[in-house]
């Protein structure tokens, strides 16, 4: 191993340390009653008029950040709800503490922590968290795995030839705006069957075989860096709609268990790309 490289056994450690510190915050205001919302919505955009934040998505993010700040001070951090810090650095740890804040305050347990790592400038290591569930799909060069208290289990992508087979997923079809909504519509017509409100359990399912193809619009960095070690090192595919690597600016991604069957996904979505 080069000097300079990564030591994935130690930052995976390290990244599974950051998810039990984010649950110990979150889970215990899952379904309390007393939990409050503050919207932090766009009044302009009518697919963002209730973008609500709580105190897990704020008490976990804080948490994350103290343990990166006490055992890794000059690593980076870009995180959703206090934005960045040293965010030229080797290596930046992406955060997005409750990525869907609507299923949290729904009492849906579909939401995730997304924890992911960048060695300069790519994605290298990610995790979906579910602690309700008591999941953790973990991702980097070592291999994708889900770890639980029962212990760890490798993650591989399925087998799904075509489209007309394929199991998809995606947040919300309101979500999708102008030509999005053509394309997206002649993807989901050419499936098998479509499920929503997964956030990014969705994505975690592509990794786990369960599902075949997940896919949004409108992402950030936060809601996807962490993902795509994870989908990847389980043998699947991601790109945004260009077909192209996901940028920083993140905007539509999709994911799929094959190249082959992101290539075809991406016939019907390519018109919408932007």
């Amino acid at each position: 191993m080069s000097k300079n490289a990564p030591d994935f056994a130690v930052l995976e450690a390290f990244a599974l340390d950051l998810a039990a510190a984010a649950a110990t915050v979150a889970v215990p205001l899952f379904r309390h009653r007393d939990l409050s919302e503050i919207n932090k919505g766009n009044a302009s955009r009518a697919d963002i008029h209730f973008d609500p934040v709580t105190e897990a998505d704020k008490g976990a993010e804080r948490a994350i950040r103290a343990l990166i700040n006490q055992h890794y001070p000059a690593h980076g951090i870009i995180g959703e709800e206090y934005g960045s810090e040293n965010a030229d650095a080797d290596y930046v740890w992406v955060l997005d503490p409750v990525d869907g804040t609507r299923a949290f305050i729904s009492g849906l347990p579909l939401w995730t922590t997304l924890i992911g790592l960048r060695h300069q400038g790519r994605p290298v290591l990610g995790l979906i968290a579910q602690p309700v569930l008591q999941e953790v799909y973990l991702g980097s060069p070592l291999g994708s795995r889900l770890v639980t208290p029962q212990g760890s289990t490798s993650l591989a992508v399925r087998t799904c030839p075509d489209l007309a087979n394929a199991v998809i997923g995606t947040t919300d079809p309101h979500l999708y705006a102008g030509e999005e909504v053509a394309a997206y519509t002649a993807l989901r017509q050419a499936t098998k069957l479509v499920r929503y409100g997964c956030d990014a359990y969705a994505f975690a399912m592509v990794a786990a075989g369960t599902m075949d193809i997940a896919l949004e619009t409108g992402l950030k960095p936060w809601d996807i860096e962490a993902i795509i070690p994870v989908i990847e090192n389980a043998g699947g595919a991601v790109s945004n709609w260009q077909g192209a690597p996901v940028g920083p600016e993140a905007g539509q991604v999709i994911a799929a268990g094959s190249q082959a069957l992101l290539d075809q996904a991406l016939m019907h979505l390519k018109r919408a790309a932007n």
